[in-house]
């Protein structure tokens, strides 16, 4: 697995949708736009280490069970 090629993943949506919360919801508890947790559910933005460890805090997970590399 070469490092480059890594891309991480996130199961943002599913767990979100496991706590009953739409984005705006979830934006709100961590700080953030609703557009932000869009763009992280699409990959099109990996969150901070912060709002990475926000985002399992408020959704009653950790890290390892929201965030994880694919390889490509």
């Amino acid at each position: 697995m070469e490092k480059n090629k890594l891309i991480l993943k996130n199961r943002l949506k599913v767990a979100r949708a496991e706590k009953r919360l739409n984005q705006s919801n979830l934006a709100k508890l961590v700080g953030v736009s609703r557009q932000t947790i869009s763009n992280i559910e699409t990959y099109e933005y990996i969150p901070s280490a912060k709002l990475a460890l926000l985002l399992c805090i408020a959704l009653e997970t950790t890290f390892e069970e929201l965030f994880y590399f694919e390889d490509k």
